[in-house]
């Protein structure tokens, strides 16, 4: 039997190996020693792809809560398992950029920290749901399209001495070199917010993506609400600019940034941009659109935090 402070009859550990560049893979036996010695009952939900993790999270007992040992990716591929479900889900961030548990206060390798998180009450987290080109997908941090998702495209160039920030400083700077600037139109909750000339559109749940990036500080995954973040015509040296300003939160205040909070917005471009979901690269798209699934998902994610401090930490 668990013990009574716990939410959870017991819990399925789900590990990413090759998130972190491997890095997961190499943390297991710390991580297991930290499970163990918090006397938390749990079990290896051993599988051979992310498709099969997701299989057997479907049929999990009821009861069981999900740790998912990973990055944002790790996350986003056991959403269908989870969306609308009640089971409980836990994240340990071991991944590249780790965005949505940084964004909640959690810090990769802090064990002690993630799995104190476990006993806590769960916390009823928005899921954005995205449809385009006839797919769906359900998103736990946020979606960009055009420069940022040209960024997370070079990830996988970027030189391997990098690691988390540093792999998407690099990858920016170079996706900056790239830059285009391409006709958009961003309806939010049936009205126009903006339509014109823009480098780059980000729908977000979380606060930030690229280990630190604060692309929407205004965000809170339990707010009931999505952030529209987008940019304008901006030329490269303005997007450097720009790009020190969201290290900072300082860029909602631009007169060439644009953003608004809704529950549904549809993006269409004059001309397919590349487009990621939770950092996952799908390719260029001419339109997609988004409604938010409020409360859809059951997070062991601790208190509440105040005044935003943890969502300020740069990794």
């Amino acid at each position: 039997m668990p013990p009574p402070s716990l939410p959870f009859s017991s819990l399925a550990v789900v590990l990413n190996p090759q998130a972190g560049r491997g890095l997961a893979r190499r943390e297991w036996p710390r991580l297991e020693a930290a499970l163990n010695a918090q006397g938390v009952p749990w079990h290896w939900l051993s599988a051979a792809s992310a498709g099969d993790a997701l299989s057997r999270v479907q049929t999990l007992p009821p009861g069981v809560a999900v740790l998912a040992v990973g990055g944002d990716g790790t996350v986003n591929s056991l959403l269908p398992a989870l969306v609308g479900t009640g089971r409980l889900l836990g994240v340990v961030p071991l991944g590249t950029g780790n965005d949505f548990a940084g964004m909640l206060g959690s810090r990769p390798g802090d064990f002690g920290a993630a799995l104190a998180r476990l006993k806590h009450p769960p916390r009823a987290a928005d899921v954005l749901h995205c449809t385009s080109a006839g797919q769906e997908s359900w998103l736990m941090n946020g979606l960009g399209m055009g420069f940022d998702a040209q960024v997370a495209e070079l990830l996988g160039r970027a030189p391997a001495r990098l690691s988390g920030f540093g792999r998407y400083l690099w990858a920016a700077l170079s996706a900056v070199r790239q830059l285009k600037t391409e006709t958009v139109e961003v309806v939010l909750d049936n009205q126009m917010l903006y339509a014109g000339p823009s480098c780059l559109v980000a729908v977000m749940n979380g606060t930030r993506y690229g280990g630190g990036f604060l692309i929407s500080p205004a965000s809170d995954p339990f707010d009931g609400q999505l952030n529209v973040v987008l940019g304008t015509r901006l030329s490269r040296p303005r997007l450097l600019a720009l790009m020190a300003q969201v290290l900072r939160a300082r860029h909602l205040t631009d007169p060439r940034v644009r953003s608004g909070a809704g529950q549904q917005v549809t993006v269409r471009w004059q001309s397919a941009v590349m487009t990621h979901l939770d950092g996952e690269v799908i390719g260029p798209r001419t339109e997609l659109s988004v409604r938010l699934l409020p409360g859809a998902v059951q997070m062991l994610a601790g208190p509440e935090p105040t005044a935003h401090t943890s969502i300020l930490k740069v990794d």
